[in-house]
């Protein structure tokens, strides 16, 4: 009988299954086999280490550059306890998450959009997201869905225009949102797009009552790849542009970021909470905020669900201007 590979069975110790992957290390230390690692340098030295072999790389040094994330001294322990308590309730939603960043960065964004919509779907069928379903009770439905259509010369302004919903990416939004988006792209007059929305903020995200209410997993998979607004918007390129303000959570920044111009007002506020839930992002931002932020980052600001503001994002590459 052949021999198991030691470093296989000492992956057993990070599997998501046994308990929580995530392996915090101070620089210098031996990465785990299997785990989800996060590099933690509270010297504020920026060691020289090697970026693939870790998911995060927190420091305390400040604007330290990418792709390390900076955290200030007093806030460390705090965002560490956040991470922590992340990882132990969603271990397989972690784990796939790092694997998903892992892995997307060498895929063209088709194919990492792909591999995405798979690890959601599946975790749409795991406890994680049950529990989670099971803890959230029974939220109101969001109506609308209205995305309104306007054009100057050669240029097109789509908006978000359910206001009173806080213009939550529901499926009727979505739906109504990329039929739009197919217009701009299939217009022989190549339009420039901008796209905004009315009201408070941007984008509230996914609507809560809308989670958990598909019954076809598989259909859910497709429909999603073959009507991803992110895909729309990156094959638009030069010509689409994004005005975005007020929240921004979830779908509310995973679409949007796949446009090639990116503005924002100062009160932008950036989340994304699917860990929480037992999910990963699945709008599309594993590809889309990888891709501008890098994975380190976005692995970090999701493991923890934390806020990023406006001047945060710009300095991260997630906008390119703050304009009121």
């Amino acid at each position: 009988m052949p021999s198991v590979p030691s470093d296989l069975l000492a992956a057993e110790a990070y599997s998501p299954l046994g308990g929580s992957p995530l392996a915090v290390l101070a620089p210098g230390a031996r990465v785990p086999p299997g785990a989800v690692a996060v590099a933690l340098d509270r010297a504020g030295d920026l060691p020289a280490l090697d970026p693939a072999l870790y998911d995060a790389m927190v420091t305390c040094r400040p604007a330290a550059p990418a792709p390390w994330v900076s955290v200030a001294p007093q806030r460390i322990d705090a965002q560490l306890a956040a991470i922590r308590a992340t990882a132990a309730a969603s271990p397989v939603a972690t784990a796939l998450l790092a694997r998903v960043l892992r892995h997307g960065e060498e895929l063209r964004f088709d194919a990492a959009l792909e591999l995405e919509s798979l690890a959601y779907s599946a975790l749409l069928g795991g406890a994680e997201f049950a529990r989670w379903l099971a803890a959230r009770g029974d939220p109101a439905a969001v109506a609308g869905g209205t995305v309104r259509y306007e054009r100057d010369d050669d240029t097109v302004t789509l908006t978000l225009a359910s206001p009173a919903s806080r213009n939550a990416m529901t499926a009727a939004m979505r739906d109504a949102l990329y039929e739009a988006l197919v217009n701009v792209l299939e217009d022989p007059s190549l339009p420039r797009l901008i796209l905004k929305g009315d009201g408070r903020c941007f984008s509230s995200g996914g609507a809560l009552a809308e989670f958990g209410s598909t019954g076809d997993l598989a259909a859910a998979h497709v429909i999603r790849t073959q009507r991803s607004c992110a895909r729309l918007l990156h094959l638009l390129g030069p010509r689409a542009e994004v005005h975005l303000h007020g929240a921004c959570i979830g779908a509310g920044i995973e679409v949007p970021a796949a446009a090639a111009r990116r503005r924002a007002a100062p009160d932008l506020l950036v989340q994304l909470p699917e860990l929480r839930m037992g999910l990963i992002p699945g709008a599309g931002g594993t590809v889309t905020l990888a891709r501008t932020v890098g994975r380190h980052r976005l692995f970090w600001l999701t493991l923890g669900a934390f806020r990023l503001g406006a001047a945060q994002a710009r300095d991260w590459g997630l906008i390119h201007a703050v304009e009121p």
